[in-house]
């Protein structure tokens, strides 16, 4: 006789409301249980059969560093699809491709740290490759079509739980942990929290990823803007993790606090529900949680709010449901089957092809089937991947998709290198020895490959010798200086951790890019300098190897101790000679140019220009010279300032995943037409841009929203092999949405897909707007000579900016521009169109006093924290004089006699007050510092003023102006 099964505890009756589940298992769990959930790594609990469970999984285009899988396009490519139907499916196969390979390898985490939202407000951002846009609507558009897509079809049965990246205004990698973003309010909920806000509406997001950098003044890891927006855009349970290492950073990069436990306290009290710290030892960050509830900063009910979000997403992604339940439904259309499917082959490929943006066609492209092509550069033969790429199991180069489309024998290659040999003080030639082809194969596996990361810090291999004649290398300049070497079996010189030179790396990879080296001019030859120990090369009787870290290797007996070794760098072949060669055999030349994603402009990494690197540009050159039938195809994680006007055809694609070269040959020979389009704007020169930590997009109009100037490419721009005609505009609005329909007509002979584009723009605004603004997009396939129509309905928040003066959204009465054509710039259709709304009326000051950040206009000023915990005030920049704040249209009633403000100064200081129109100033002084940033007192003065007016604050010395206050 068999006895009776305990019944199963609550939480894992599946029946229940998802709350009682996650209530009940909650109460089982111990306090000390309860705060060991709070790191990355959260412990198993055996005596209630709860298993361990990791947050993060890497999967921004593809499931990344747990080895082979589906890699797609960079996200940057994905954004230029303008198709979130097509991402979706993608979403859709990342999230099946994650189950299959955690069905294998209990590693890979189903929370999945996706997409990356943060807006390319600049293209000079290391982190380009990782967003979708510069444009709100169409990043959360992409975005929710990707969340959804990794969450699956069912609400309560996810197939994964995507994270966003990264919580809040995060644009440089240059110092981005201890940058402030000095964001006003309007850009604040304009901008940066809308591409968020719609995505985190639409229901597929698990939560979000703060990010390293501070907003005004205040780390994002202790955010106020957590509570007061994130968690109101949704009901429900919402995981935020932090960024790896950033809890630390709070105190040992960026100050903030004076002890972990009270870093770590304010963090939870903000919203962090996992600590991403210290790698997979929970050790030191359970116990800054157990220090800060001893030392009373925390209660065990923070602990129960930050683990119940954590359960919550848990029991969404079916962990505490029966088996059959759990593998039923979740995941496995997510079962070993769903991984490296024809479909998901078919799918990346789709994808590629949709990324590619036509930028300049002047009747060169399509390509005739008999054309004899030359395929030139130093991407004609590379599929590049970068830091979140999962390793490639199939590879498509631009010039193997050519060899497949048209024939090997009729294309021509050069690569484009600079071959050298570098030659030592004693005459003799650097040297590769040859690698062990049996060590090789046990390095590799299995598989065939690593991850150069992995590969170049193998010291397997023989260092580099020296012998009489050297070992030719190839030389590739990626701007600035930057080099890599590589020999010639395919191998980059790379330098592991026993500071040994050897030719080990398949490509240059890695968190500290070890393959990179620089050239530095020293008497009449050159030092070589390796980057990523930033160390001299020299040559030593037991191998090439760097300096050590003083400077100085270890001298042998009798030797002096050096620097390093001194080069003649003697030119084999020049780059572009090669080129020259292949461009005088073909009828058409493709100069293949971009990035590698590793160096140069990458996380950690902003970039210094928009102009294509020298050696590229040599490169161009050359072709052109030769045969003006030339295009640029640019393959890159960002834009470029090119000159378009010499070239018959441009290209761009973002790196475009493993069928990166087949998509390509397709578009290039017509098989589909080109269909993407800028996802964000590209520049003519480098002067077009502002500073890269100015983050006040509408005060010094960046972006196409507020840019001025011409740029290079429009943002929405994109070519294709048909034409389309615009007709039909029609806009109805009722008071809640504005209706606009149009036709669209394929007038040309091959059957292609139109991206049309619908802007608006208000045509009399009291303050500043953007000059046009997406408010929505359909990507739509046509046959020659096929027609239809289109209807969009835009709701009344495309027409709203927030008013700072009375701190709401509104909806200025008067006339709308309705735009409609193929970017922001080529408008085929316009109407207007009259809405009502709230007329505007002065800041009732007397009432309400002047926050100070909720200024009008500024110069020289940021915005700081008021208090660590929040609220916002305002300084002087560094290095600024003064700062001057503008408030318009100020109501003073019918009497003001005297103003009081609320400041706090780590020096002297003064704010000067200046009525518009009739001279009246007042100026208030802080003699003596107070005795902390946040110790406010209040300066008061007389003030006789009545009616409207604006007002101009001046404000000097290192005051924090928290608010202003009139009274009679």
């Amino acid at each position: 006789m068999t006895a009776d099964l305990p019944p199963a505890p609550p939480f894992r009756d599946p029946r229940l409301a998802r709350a009682k589940r996650v209530d009940d298992l909650l109460s089982r769990l111990t306090l000390d249980e309860k705060a060991a959930f709070l790191h990355q790594y959260a412990p198993a609990v055996p005596r209630l059969g709860v298993a361990a469970f990791r947050t993060g999984q890497e999967a921004l285009h593809g499931v990344a560093w747990m080895g082979p899988a589906t890699v797609f396009p960079q996200a940057v490519g994905l954004g230029a699809s303008w198709n979130p139907d097509l991402v979706r499916r993608v979403g859709a196969a990342v999230a099946a491709e994650v189950r299959a390979m955690r069905s294998r390898d209990d590693r890979v985490g189903l929370n999945v740290w996706a997409p990356t939202v943060n807006l390319l407000r600049h293209p000079l951002w290391g982190r380009n490759e990782e967003g979708y846009s510069e444009d709100p609507a169409l990043t959360s558009a992409i975005a929710t079509a990707y969340t959804a897509g990794l969450r699956g079809d069912l609400p309560e049965r996810w197939h994964t739980a995507p994270v966003l990246k990264h919580w809040l205004a995060h644009n440089n990698e240059r110092d981005r942990a201890v940058t402030s973003s000095s964001v006003r309010p309007r850009v604040l909920r304009e901008y940066d929290l809308r591409a968020f806000r719609d995505t985190v509406r639409a229901g597929a997001v698990a939560g979000v990823m703060p990010a390293y950098n501070l907003v005004n003044g205040r780390p994002n890891h202790v955010s106020p803007y957590l509570r007061e927006h994130l968690r109101t855009w949704t009901g429900e349970d919402l995981l935020v993790c932090s960024d790896a290492g950033a809890p630390t950073n709070l105190v040992d990069s960026e100050h903030y606090f004076a002890t972990h436990e009270e870093a770590t306290a304010a963090a939870v009290r903000a919203g962090v529900d996992s600590f991403t710290d210290h790698g997979t030892d929970s050790s030191t960050m359970v116990a800054r949680i157990q220090g800060a509830l001893k030392q009373g900063l925390l209660t065990e009910a923070d602990i129960d709010t930050a683990v119940r979000r954590q359960l919550s997403v848990r029991f969404r992604l079916g962990e505490f449901d029966p088996p059959e339940d759990r593998d039923g439904s979740a995941g496995t259309a997510a079962g070993a089957g769903a991984f490296d499917t024809p479909a998901h082959r078919a799918l990346a490929q789709e994808a590629a092809e949709q990324s590619v943006v036509l930028l300049r066609n002047d009747g060169l492209l399509p390509l005739a089937p008999d054309t004899r092509v030359a395929v030139v550069g130093l991407l004609a033969d590379e599929c590049k991947l970068d830091w979140y790429s999962g390793t490639l199991l199939h590879r498509s180069t631009p010039l193997e998709g050519l060899y497949e489309r048209f024939g090997a024998e009729r294309v021509v290659f050069a690569e484009g290198v600079d071959r050298i040999r570098l030659r030592t003080g004693a005459g003799t030639f650097l040297r590769v020895p040859p690698a062990d082809d049996a060590a090789d194969r046990a390095a590799r596996g299995a598989e065939g490959a690593l991850d150069p990361a992995l590969l170049s810090g193998r010291t397997d291999l023989p260092p580099l010798t020296c012998d009489a004649e050297g070992t030719e290398l190839a030389l590739v300049d990626w701007g600035d200086g930057v080099l890599t070497l590589r020999a010639p079996d395919g191998r980059y010189l790379a330098v592991a951790d026993d500071g040994r030179v050897r030719a080990a790396a398949d490509q240059p990879g890695g968190w500290v890019v070890q393959e990179t080296f620089r050239l530095e001019p020293h008497g009449h030859g050159h030092l070589l300098k390796h980057l990523g120990t930033g160390r001299h090369v020299q040559v030593a009787a037991d191998g090439v190897k760097v300096a050590a870290a003083d400077g100085n290797s270890a001298p042998s007996p009798g030797e002096l101790p050096s620097p390093g070794e001194v080069f003649e760098v003697v030119m084999v072949e020049r780059g572009e000679d090669a080129v020259a060669r292949a461009a005088a055999e073909a009828d058409v030349v493709l100069v293949v140019a971009g990035n590698d994603p590793h160096i140069n402009g990458r996380e950690t990494e902003d970039r210094s220009t928009l102009l294509l690197p020298g050696h590229q540009t040599r490169l161009l050159r050359a072709a052109r010279a030769v045969n003006p039938d030339t295009a640029l195809v640019l393959v890159s994680s960002y834009p470029y300032a090119v000159d378009p006007a010499p070239l018959r055809a441009v290209l761009w694609t973002a790196h475009g995943g493993q069928a990166a070269g087949t998509a390509l040959a397709r578009v290039l020979a017509g098989d589909v037409s080109p269909s993407g389009r800028l996802p964000q704007t590209w520049y003519a020169s480098d002067g077009d841009l502002p500073d890269l930590l100015d983050y006040d997009v509408i005060g010094s109009r960046q972006t196409y929203l507020y840019f001025e100037g011409t740029p290079l490419f429009p943002f929405g721009h994109g070519l294709s092999y048909a034409a389309f005609s615009y007709a039909e505009l029609a806009v109805r609005a009722d008071g809640r949405t504005v209706r606009v329909s149009c036709a669209v007509t394929n007038t040309g002979d091959v059957t292609a897909d139109e991206v049309v584009q619908v802007y608006v723009r208000a045509a009399d605004p009291s303050v500043p707007r953007p000059r046009r603004e997406l408010a929505a997009h359909r990507r739509v396939r046509l046959a020659p000579g096929e027609r239809t129509a289109l209807d969009f309905e835009l709701p009344s928040s495309a027409f709203e900016f927030w008013d700072v003066a009375h701190g709401g959204w509104r909806r200025e009465p008067g006339p709308y521009d309705v735009l409609v054509g193929a970017s922001s710039e080529d408008v085929r259709l316009r109407t207007t169109v009259v809405l009502a709304g709230g007329a505007a009326i002065p800041r009732p000051v007397p009432r309400r006093g002047l926050e100070a950040a909720d200024f009008d206009e500024q110069a020289g000023i940021d915005i700081v924290d008021l208090t660590r915990a929040n609220g916002d005030a305002v300084r002087v920049s560094a290095g600024a004089g003064a700062g001057e704040l503008l408030y318009r249209a100020c109501d003073f009633g019918p009497r003001t006699g005297r103003v009081r403000t609320r400041v706090a100064g780590t020096g002297p200081g003064s704010v000067e007050l200046a009525l518009d129109g009739d001279g009246v100033r007042t100026v208030l002084t802080l003699d003596t510092p107070t005795a902390g940033p946040y110790d406010y007192v209040t300066l008061e003065a007389p003030l006789a003023v009545t009616g409207v007016h604006d007002l101009r604050v001046t404000v000097r010395g290192g005051l924090r102006l928290a608010r202003l206050d009139f009274t009679d």
